[in-house]
């Protein structure tokens, strides 16, 4: 059985969810959707929060980094802001470099979303009204998160009455040695891919599908992190893994496994969205100050951001990104605890 309570998270309207199986305890809030924190134990017993965030309402009201939230209308990158449907250009706001990064200004993850208790969880609703950041169309959407035993379940639902892009993701940056280890070299990880988009200077993909093979992109065996990003030219891992391609059915797919030898924590992921944006916390540099006053500097955490592949809305060939009219968006990712 999985315990669910709610109390308020600072002033105003903002709530905690609190979901407590007998091994993992996930602490939900309604500004931004966010996973405030997810407690698993070691090997030893001992246990941890294992993901990176703030104590208090103050930093999730900023939080330049989007720990734990749920981001969009539209996640990762959108190239010089601008898209075309059915003719008509929209114009987002440009705030990554010379592109558009995960919703714009006052995306979903700025937003207090309302929340209800569902089994083993918490139901989480948004609606985003046309024009929102730019983007056409009334939407409304959902997030579920259920925690059964051992399993954080986030499913993801919406509709629309003009088409629309949409990308929805959650942005969680984890430390399986525990928030505040200053760094995941020793995290030794597998992602089940056999193509990765290479991009450019401004992480656009170029529009090449390019296969891991032969490349340092190749993490379908066991990687010891540090050694790979050793090697990897630039600052580190930012980049989508294609887990299905264009007119693939769209199936559950087992997408990643983590493995941190030193606690003997593992983190499996499925999703059924066709990408996975691996991330390694290139842009943190220790300024910000996270829990319990840890400084988060380069490669503390790393992310695995289920969702549609980047700037999808403006490369015909990569996964459909629109939601029609009378369309559900439908998506979910799984996110596994265990010890080896």
């Amino acid at each position: 059985m999985t315990e669910v309570c709610k109390e308020k998270f600072g002033e105003g309207p903002v709530e905690k969810w609190t979901l407590r199986s007998d091994s993992v305890s996930v602490e939900i809030i309604s500004l931004g959707c966010v996973i405030k924190s997810i407690k698993t134990a070691d090997r030893n017993g001992q246990s941890a929060d294992i993901v990176l965030g703030y104590d208090d309402l103050e930093g999730y009201l900023s939080n330049p980094r989007y720990f734990g939230a749920v981001v969009g209308r539209v996640a990762n990158r959108i190239a010089k802001g601008r898209f075309v449907i059915d003719g008509k250009e929209y114009k987002l706001a440009i705030n990554n470099g010379p592109n558009a990064l995960h919703g714009g200004l006052k995306g979903f993850n700025k937003a207090v979303w309302t929340a209800e208790a569902v089994d083993s969880g918490v139901k989480l609703n948004h609606s985003s009204p046309d024009g929102d950041e730019g983007y056409p169309g009334n939407l409304n959407l959902s997030v579920v998160y259920r925690l059964e035993k051992n399993t954080l379940s986030v499913f993801y639902n919406a509709q629309t009455d003009q088409t629309t892009p949409i990308n929805l993701t959650n942005h969680s940056y984890f430390n399986l040695a525990g928030q505040g280890t200053p760094d995941i070299y020793d995290h030794e990880v597998t992602i089940f891919a056999d193509s990765y988009l290479p991009v450019d200077d401004t992480m656009i993909p170029t529009g090449e599908i390019k296969p891991v093979e032969n490349t340092l992109f190749d993490l379908r065996k066991s990687v010891l992190l540090g050694s790979r990003l050793n090697e990897l030219p630039g600052p580190g891992f930012d980049h989508n893994f294609c887990l299905w391609s264009p007119g693939d059915p769209q199936l559950e797919r087992k997408c990643a496994r983590v493995v941190h030898p030193g606690s003997g924590r593992v983190l499996e992921v499925s999703t059924t969205q066709p990408g996975v944006q691996f991330y390694t916390s290139n842009f943190l540099d220790g300024t910000i100050k996270g829990k319990g006053g840890a400084s988060y500097p380069k490669h503390s955490a790393f992310c695995l951001e289920t969702q549609n592949w980047p700037d999808a809305v403006n490369q015909p060939h990569f996964p459909d990104v629109l939601l029609m009219p009378g369309e559900q968006y439908t998506h979910s990712t799984h996110f596994t605890f265990s010890l080896i």
